[in-house]
């Protein structure tokens, strides 16, 4: 009997371990499983502005006014160190490809101080636009275009709270909680930061619903963007015919509006 009590105890503790390996064995099978559906894909090679398009207000296409956008030790930066003052010159910087279903990420941070003759509004404020038009359809004298805008901005006081991963909407309009939202800015659930550090930025984008995040927490959601409202008489004919229309995909910029700010690891995961 003690031979057997042996052999039986033998035989569970050998079917314990079998199933313990096992299991380790599919946690490790889905976390890599997991890791490899994860595809992003880098849009700035850090090295110079390659794949992007530049459009300034006043300024033609890919004229890249006074060095605005630049290519520097692996961040793309906006920088006013050329300019005797700013006058209206806001500009954007396209990826040369539109997207639809995506993830978009990237960090930034404001640096300096904003350039003389910048509006006081427009200190520490930026943005990353989504579901723009295409750049080769933005007028010589255009200054933002039609989009939906994750607005990005700085403290500028400790008094003022400005948060940041608001929503602008140029030229367009959104659906928020089942309302129909015609305001230009609805501001984010965020806090606001003060200094030069480093912020992630991402945007959750399935067609025609939307969410930002700011160091991975979701911060607004909106859906069923469309064409019209204020700005849409900025562009061109073509553009304000298609008023009313769904908006469901379009292209990425990044902005400048007078205040030094910089990105790093911009990339893409298309869904």
């Amino acid at each position: 009997m003690k031979y057997y009590f042996k052999i039986s105890i033998i035989v569970v503790i050998s079917l314990f371990i079998s199933c313990k390996e096992t299991q380790q064995n599919k946690n490790i099978t889905n976390k890599d499983t997991s890791i490899k559906t994860e595809k992003w894909t880098s849009l700035f090679n850090g090295k110079n502005l390659d794949g992007w398009l530049i459009k300034i207000n006043g300024h033609g296409l890919n004229t890249n006014y006074n060095n605005t956008f630049r290519a520097e030790n692996g961040v793309l930066k906006v920088s006013y160190d050329q300019y005797d003052s700013f006058t209206n010159e806001f500009g954007h910087i396209f990826y040369k490809t539109p997207f639809t279903n995506y993830r978009f990420r990237l960090q930034y941070r404001f640096v300096g101080q904003q350039v003389k003759g910048g509006e006081a509004w427009a200190k520490k404020n930026s943005g990353i636009m989504l579901h723009c038009q295409s750049p080769e359809s933005m007028l010589k004298n255009q200054g933002f275009p039609l989009s939906l805008e994750f607005q990005l901005l700085g403290g500028v006081n400790e008094t003022e709270p400005r948060p940041t991963g608001n929503l602008c909407t140029p030229a367009t309009h959104v659906i928020m909680n089942e309302k129909l939202i015609t305001d230009h800015c609805i501001k984010a659930d965020c806090k606001t930061y003060h200094g030069e550090e480093w912020i992630t930025a991402e945007a959750l984008v399935n067609q025609d619903s939307i969410t930002h995040f700011i160091n991975g927490t979701p911060v607004i959601s909106y859906s069923k963007p469309i064409i019209g409202g204020q700005f849409l008489d900025s562009t061109s004919k073509e553009i304000q015919e298609k008023d009313g229309q769904p908006l469901l995909g379009g292209y990425i910029s990044l902005q400048s509006e007078s205040h030094p700010i910089e990105f790093r690891n911009i990339e893409i995961m298309e869904l």
